[in-house]
């Protein structure tokens, strides 16, 4: 009997309704807002510090776009980097993108559940809003919300593009209504809500003075709002004519997604002082329908909060299927046990690494929960994303001494200067807001050790280290010709 494959099922559409569901989420609606709490200080400069965050975004989308038209594969960035880096960075990336994502999953479908809570609120359901508040009920729902979608991702690119592209059109929808409230208030007006509502007195903000560290510190951890548009090369194995598709994807993805945060941004902060915000999130979780909340009345704050919601719960079918993708590829290499490269006769998926993938994700959400601050997931995401797009950027640089053959498959900027330019500044760029996201990780205060993503980042990476040499000397032990495998597309 044939042994089922992956199919080439996965239109334009399907691959950027992926790419924009993976990045816009909480990124949107909770970290420009709750930012004013993590990095004191940055006060009216959110806005210059998502612009800055993208810089490094942009420059690894070059790498994913130029690696993916030649080797168009499922679990793109440990393919890129194995086939045009070395083998063991190869694998250390994708584990540490896999780790991060995987975490990340978890994170935001615990943080949905706070949203379908205020949504209940806004509704006047008290009794369903106070049931929310339960810690088992949460941890329950978010569960519920992983394994629906890992039950989606195995029924294969017909019912995931179903799932994903009306989600996404309906957070662009739900989404608008805040950008066009933003934009139709002013500070004034809030200020005259808050004192009405509350009886609180505030005025309209106006500039601070400009702290470099403090700004560059807030670019690293808004640079987590690009991360997502690289699901998309790993569904590389699945996309139709991936040569064209893939780049054009990643292409409109960063031009989607990148405007659309602009225009929420701005929005948000036209209508409400920054210094109103930064108050508010250093006492409590605060996010975009929340703050809206106070200038529009129940029916569109409903709205606004079920738009947040979706746009936190099509973080999931989209990253479960990265997270998988990647696994299937480490197993068809033979780095990851065989049994991840079995696909479903029917439906043509990985279902045995999909099913893996909940089960990471539902450590994140039990994590989440005893952490008690979802941004430990968000910052081993970044530390985890930054060395990934760093190595991609690197790739870039050594595949055409490393793997000519597939250097020359590129099919995209053929200019060899261009893409050694490209790659140069991708890396230095990424070195650096490396750097600044670890100085700052390493120097705030926290409850314990563990509590700090790049100690928890290292470990994952010994894991990840033994993992591969352990497999990769099985390999060898097999008479299996290492250096021919990772020169070949699988």
């Amino acid at each position: 009997m044939k042994r089922p494959k992956l199919t080439r099922q996965l239109g334009l559409m399907g691959l950027v309704a992926t790419g924009v569901c993976s990045m816009l989420g909480a990124s949107i609606n909770v970290v420009p807002f709750m930012i004013q709490r993590h990095v004191p200080g940055i006060g009216p400069y959110v806005l210059p510090a998502f612009i800055f965050a993208a810089i490094p975004a942009l420059l690894a989308a070059f790498a994913y776009s130029l690696l993916a038209t030649a080797m168009p594969r499922a679990g793109g960035s440990y393919v890129y980097a194995s086939r045009g880096l070395n083998p063991y960075l190869g694998f250390v990336a994708s584990f540490s993108q896999w780790f991060g994502l995987s975490i990340v999953i978890g994170v935001v479908a615990y943080v949905t559940v706070p949203f379908l809570r205020d949504i209940a609120a806004a509704l006047d359901w008290t009794s369903l809003a106070a049931l929310l508040e339960n810690g088992i009920i949460r941890v329950t729902i978010a569960l519920g919300l992983v394994w629906l979608f890992v039950w989606v991702n195995i029924r294969g690119a017909s019912l995931y593009e179903k799932t994903v592209i009306p989600l996404m059109i309906l957070m662009f929808i739900m989404g608008g209504v805040v950008i066009v409230a933003g934009f139709s208030f002013t500070q004034i007006d809030f200020a005259q809500s808050i004192l009405e509502k509350e009886g609180r007195d505030i005025s309209p903000s106006f500039g601070a003075d400009f702290h470099l560290p403090t700004f560059l510190s807030a670019g690293a951890l808004l640079f987590a709002s690009f991360i997502g548009f690289d699901s998309i090369a790993q569904a590389g194995g699945e996309a139709k004519n991936p040569t064209k598709r893939l780049p054009l994807a990643i292409a409109l993805t960063i031009f989607i997604v990148g405007g659309y945060y602009i225009l929420f941004t701005s929005a948000v902060y036209h209508a409400v002082p920054w210094s109103f915000v930064a108050e508010e999130a250093s006492q409590k979780d605060i996010t975009a329908p929340g703050l809206m909340g106070y200038l529009l009345p129940s029916g569109l704050t409903v709205v606004i909060v079920a738009g947040a919601a979706i746009a936190l719960i099509n973080d999931l079918p989209a990253m479960l299927l990265s997270v998988s993708r990647l696994m299937f590829a480490w197993a068809e290499d033979g780095i990851f046990p065989k049994y991840f490269t079995k696909i479903h006769p029917r439906f043509h998926t990985p279902y045995a690494a999909v099913i893996l993938s909940g089960v990471m994700a539902s450590v994140g959400i039990l994590g989440s929960h005893f952490a008690g601050d979802f941004f430990l997931g968000i910052d081993i995401m970044v530390t985890s994303m930054m060395v990934n797009f760093l190595l991609m950027c690197v790739t870039l640089l050594t595949i055409d001494k490393v793997n000519p053959a597939l250097a020359s498959d590129i099919k995209i900027i053929k200019n060899k200067k261009i893409r050694i330019a490209l790659g140069w500044a991708g890396t230095l760029v990424l070195v650096f807001f490396l750097a600044i996201h670890t100085w700052k990780d390493l120097n705030s205060s926290a409850e314990a050790w563990y509590f700090h993503s790049t100690p928890i980042w290292l470990i994952v990476m010994g894991l990840a280290s033994l993992i591969f040499f352990f497999k990769f000397n099985q390999l060898k032990n097999k008479g299996i010709d290492t250096k021919s495998l990772f020169e070949k597309l699988p």
